[in-house]
């Protein structure tokens, strides 16, 4: 799984996109997915991370795009107006990524931050070695 967080403020730009290299969707499955009270899990009746997360990009000014096709896995990328008052901060990414990493130690992770702070990389296949 890729995950690429990048901050340009002079931009007035941040993005977020997230690559797997799942089983993907299919069109009808896409035109579902963004559907709150819809998902494909069998513990529980809604989906709410996707919709949550378009709808904190839409309250910026910006939009969430997917794209998936079966076999082949899914990105899905997120745009928010860096500035604007309504974006939910990015809070410790440091702390998400030990969880992610430590809470599913069989999926390979590619963190990718290029912020005015820096650029950083991890990939847990490295550290694996």
């Amino acid at each position: 799984m890729e995950i690429l967080v990048a901050e340009e403020p002079g931009k007035d730009q941040l993005t977020i996109k997230i690559k797997d290299n799942g089983k993907g969707m299919d069109a009808e499955t896409q035109s579902k997915v963004l559907d709150p009270f819809f998902t494909t899990r069998t513990t529980r009746r809604v989906g709410l991370g996707l919709s949550l997360f378009r709808q904190a990009a839409r309250e910026t000014g910006g939009d969430m795009t997917i794209v998936s096709e079966p076999g082949k896995g899914t990105l899905l990328e997120a745009v928010f107006q860096f500035s604007h008052i309504d974006r939910k901060p990015l809070g410790n990414l440091a702390e998400t990524l030990m969880t992610l990493v430590t809470g599913n130690p069989d999926i390979t992770f590619v963190f990718e931050y290029r912020g005015p702070e820096g650029d950083f990389r991890l990939d847990t296949s490295e550290i694996k070695e």
